[in-house]
């Protein structure tokens, strides 16, 4: 049984709204005023309010204005009763949030009829909330998912850390590391095109198959070589339209050597220097289209030399596209700034990035997952 509560000054209309709804099978409470609807609104949780504009203390407007600026009580269906039938004072209905309108006098059939409509509405937005809530929840079990597959931080022979925050829809971020003999040392960070579940199976889909090495014949030591392989496995035609970006690179130990490649991935940042004076800043990225967008791409490899004391961050573009407060997009270029910045500190470079990047979103959550990978070099 559907609850409807009715607001208005006139007991006369109170009485006449009570009989006329309670023969319909709802159950109907009452209110003389604003501030006593409000009460009853906490006390009984209506499905739909029948309010009237004009009363003393607060007004039908500033009711529903209170009702539909709290998340708990937005779903109630607002009929606003009025004998005003202006266009400027409907308009000024619509945007404190009333839901319809009915006009005095009263018609029997009109408002029965209105408050089918309202409740079937106000169910509807019950019955998505409830699925919203749910999603939120799958959504939140799967990131918790992605981030139990994801590797443990690294002490020995070097430093690895990361750091990863999903967005509120998960987007398709996941990265890996592990050694392919005692001396090489493979890396990689994907972000999949799109967010929720169909972006992040995918990503699951490519650690699990590069951790096992299940592609057969394959060179897990040649970058390009790997990007060939996935591209030709992961075509978005057979993947839910799904592509991604990838970087991936070998680190060789002993050489201390650095073999990497890239499909349309932002580029690693290496830095490197003793100090601010002698700071240089590489952008390791190679040619490649996203993996899965068209069949038969070509990959190629690229060769660096890493110097002692030097920081390798891979990351995802959720590190850098960011809206800030004033409704502008932050860059890759300032985001690389504040890598050098923190070159020569002691703390830990990650965190201070994190807080960072926390404190210049200007929304609750962000828009995309945030991944990003540190290697400091000895």
């Amino acid at each position: 049984m559907f609850t409807i509560l009715v607001i208005d000054d006139d007991i006369s209309i109170q009485i006449f709204l009570k009989r006329l709804l309670e023969k319909q099978g709802y159950l109907v409470v009452t209110a003389n005023d604003g501030d006593e609807g409000i009460a009853q609104v906490i006390t009984w949780s209506p499905a739909l309010i029948i309010c009237d504009w004009i009363m003393p203390g607060l007004n039908g407007l500033e009711v529903c204005n209170y009702i539909k600026t709290d998340p708990n009580l937005s779903t109630i269906f607002f009929i606003l009763l009025t004998s005003l039938d202006s266009v400027a004072d409907r308009v000024k209905g619509l945007d404190a949030g009333a839901d319809d309108f009915i006009s005095k006098p009263i018609e029997q059939n009109e408002l029965k009829a209105r408050v089918r409509a309202g409740l079937r509405l106000h169910q509807l937005s019950r019955d998505l909330q409830t699925q919203k809530l749910l999603l939120e929840t799958e959504l939140a079990e799967a990131a918790e998912y992605v981030r139990s597959l994801l590797p443990l931080p690294v002490t020995e022979p070097f430093n690895i850390n990361s750091r990863f925050i999903p967005s509120r829809q998960l987007g398709g971020d996941c990265f890996d590391y592990y050694w392919l003999d005692p001396d090489y040392l493979a890396i990689y960070l994907l972000d999949t095109a799109g967010h929720g579940l169909k972006a992040t199976l995918p990503s699951i889909s490519v650690l699990n198959l590069l951790r096992s090495r299940a592609l057969k014949d394959l060179n897990y030591y040649q970058p390009s070589d790997v990007l060939r392989a996935l591209n030709e496995t992961f075509q978005m035609n057979y993947q839910n339209d799904k592509y991604f970006t990838i970087w991936y690179g070998v680190y060789n130990r002993i050489k201390r050597q650095l073999i990497y490649a890239s499909a349309g991935h932002p580029p690693a940042i290496l830095i490197s220097g003793k100090s601010p004076k002698n700071t240089k800043v590489q952008l390791l990225r190679t040619p490649g289209m996203p993996v899965g967008m068209f069949p038969e791409v070509k990959y190629v490899d690229a060769c660096c030399n890493i110097e002692k004391f030097s920081n390798l961050y891979i990351f995802s573009d959720g590190t850098y596209e960011i809206t800030k407060s004033d409704g502008t997009l932050w860059s890759l270029d300032a985001f690389i700034q504040i890598l050098v910045s923190l070159q020569y500190t002691v703390d830990c470079q990650l965190d201070q990035v994190l807080n960072y990047l926390i404190a210049l979103n200007s929304k609750e959550a962000f828009d995309d997952d945030l991944s990003i990978l540190q290697v400091k070099f000895d």
